[in-house]
């Protein structure tokens, strides 16, 4: 008997985490990849862009303003996009739609990140490493990498080309390597497409 409890606790334990909270408006390309699994919650819109795809378990949440992602990015799972924190969604209460989270073109943002709501910018092509937050109201510029368990302060500005440690260490990047990097995601994308079942009628 206690083996039996055992095994349907397991079987429990790795069930997709159910939806809660009211459903958002939404506007997907045609061509995205959006996981069954995905939670997406809040009351402003959703956009998804072009050949996007968004990860099993990965939580979009609009409750603090509207959520655009751009064209080919990567949300992977257990990343959140819309996070409500300490000072998230204060500079954006004053529009009937505030901006919540824009992602530009070509930006990842890997497993258990978190990027909080209120005119929160992270800007084309840049990686969010696995662990990292971007705290509401800043603005990350284009082709920048944060490294694992990386925190940019809320309000703060990072310019483009910046690589940001851990340790908070920064230095440029201006290698000129963007177009490859972009090349590689698209690559990327494509094999996501073939392994992550899409069903973006569920959330529409």
């Amino acid at each position: 008997m206690a083996a039996a409890t055992t095994s349907s606790s397991k079987r429990h334990s790795i069930l997709p985490p159910a939806q809660s909270g009211p459903k958002p408006p939404v506007q997907f390309s045609s061509s995205i990849t959006i996981a069954d699994s995905a939670i997406l919650i809040g009351t402003h819109p959703i956009t998804i862009s072009t050949e996007s795809v968004i990860h099993p378990r990965a939580r979009l949440d609009s409750l603090g303003g509207r959520i655009t992602i751009g064209r080919r990015c990567i949300v992977h799972e257990r990343s959140t996009v819309g996070a409500v924190g300490t000072e998230g969604g204060s500079r954006s209460k004053r529009e009937e739609q505030p901006n919540g989270v824009t992602l530009g073109d070509y930006v990842t943002v890997e497993v258990n990140a978190s990027i909080e709501t209120g005119d929160t910018v992270v800007g084309e092509g840049t990686h969010v490493g696995v662990g990292s937050k971007i705290g509401g109201g800043a603005v990350v510029g284009k082709h920048c990498t944060l490294t694992p368990y990386t925190v940019v302060a809320a309000g703060e500005t990072i310019p483009d080309y910046t690589v940001i440690y851990s340790n908070g260490l920064r230095r440029q990047d201006r290698r000129g390597v963007a177009e490859l990097r972009n090349k590689g995601q698209a690559r990327q994308i494509e094999v996501l497409k073939r392994m992550i079942p899409s069903n973006p009628s569920k959330f529409q």
